[in-house]
């Protein structure tokens, strides 16, 4: 019998419908905002919120890293070592990959850390590799580590875990670097940027599927790498290819950071446009394991999945090539594809051709 991410335990179905109703309420709070600046009401729904100041916009983004960090606690468990540094980078990675959607450039990144037992800290070695991996983390990013809090909250998380999460603040400097949906125009281009692998997005459904395999995560995937080994490819932090694009007077029409609900994503902007992609990266051997074992059916899979995309420009015609070109250029370590473009629509969809898969706007709904 096939899994999908509901039986997983993640479904949207019920999340979803909690987040809209959180906006609505949230939206009643924006005449509180003081200090002669005010709340970007069009950044509702987005995936950074954002108040707008005489000069620039201020972004805050609150983002947790999920369930990924249980795999590394098994593998440690079953002494092949910490990767604690990779599950840091995880974390700041799905903070600052979701900041900068929105045109903002990282300030600071605070780290929160709830545990069931002051033990967890007692690890040493843990400990140091989630320090080092953060600090490189923030490296990476080019912002400061500033701060965080480490909560003891014995009876809500498990004793021989941690929740890890975490929050950042950034700013949009000056105001003609905002990217927010309403920019996105019939006749844009999207570039994809390739992910690492699985990220930091679906390891709830991993992890079921590793429980059901006789060798767990030393199943090999078919790469030359494991299964705990490939799902703990740390995830890409795509900062530094917006802050060259601004550098050089590039400014993308909009950005999805493409985590839950996978490509579905795409038409996260509110206006009714095709996603129309040609060209899509090849999907790393990780996937089709995940498929394969599952069993998941294709389109079930780019829905829960980046399928090795994690994050998606869109640009007006004359800046793709550009952007694909810089990519290469900075010797980042993913690759840049000019995947497709917008079209006008009735209604919004995403339409993968190479796969002959279409989402329609009854696959997402999030705002």
């Amino acid at each position: 019998m096939g899994i999908t991410y509901k039986d997983a335990g993640v479904d949207y179905g019920a999340l979803d419908p909690f987040k809209r109703a959180c906006q609505l309420a949230a939206r009643e709070t924006a005449d509180n905002v003081g200090f002669g600046m005010r709340e970007y009401e069009p950044s509702r729904g987005e995936s950074a919120y954002l108040v707008e100041a005489d000069d620039g916009f201020i972004a805050h983004v609150e983002e947790g890293l999920g369930t990924k960090n249980l795999i590394a606690e098994a593998l440690e468990r079953a002494g092949r070592g910490s990767s604690y540094d990779l599950i840091a980078q995880d974390t700041v990675a799905m903070i600052v990959n979701d900041l900068i959607t929105v045109g903002a450039l990282p300030v600071s990144v605070a780290m929160h850390v709830a545990v069931g037992s002051d033990a967890w800290f007692a690890h040493d070695r843990r400990a140091e590799f989630l320090i080092r991996g953060w600090k490189k983390a923030c490296d990476l990013a080019g912002c400061a580590w500033g701060g965080g809090e480490t909560p003891t909250l014995r009876g809500v998380v498990g004793e021989e875990t941690a929740v890890l999460s975490g929050s950042a603040w950034g700013l949009v400097k000056p105001k003609n670097r905002l990217m927010i949906g309403a920019n996105v125009r019939a006749g844009d281009v999207i570039v994809l940027l390739e992910s690492s692998g699985i990220h930091a997005n679906g390891l709830s459904l991993a992890r079921k599927i590793a429980d059901r395999l006789p060798d767990g995560y030393d199943a090999p995937v078919g790469n030359g790498l494991d299964l705990g080994t490939e799902l703990l490819k740390p995830t890409h932090i795509y900062t530094r290819l917006l802050r060259e694009c601004f550098l050089r007077d590039i400014v993308p029409h909009y950005a999805v950071n493409v985590t839950g609900h996978g490509w579905c994503k795409l038409m996260r902007a509110p206006q009714p446009f095709a996603y129309v992609l040609d060209e899509i990266p090849e999907s790393p051997e990780i996937f089709r394991f995940l498929m394969t074992h599952a069993p998941m059916e294709e389109r079930e899979a780019y829905k829960t999945f980046n399928m090795g995309a994690g994050f998606a420009l869109i640009l007006p015609p004359s800046e793709a090539r550009k952007v694909a070109e810089l990519v290469r250029e900075l010797a980042l370590p993913y690759d840049a594809i000019v995947a497709g473009s917008v079209e006008k629509s009735a209604a919004r969809r995403v339409v993968i051709s190479p796969r002959d898969i279409e989402f329609t706007e009854e696959d997402l709904k999030i705002r």
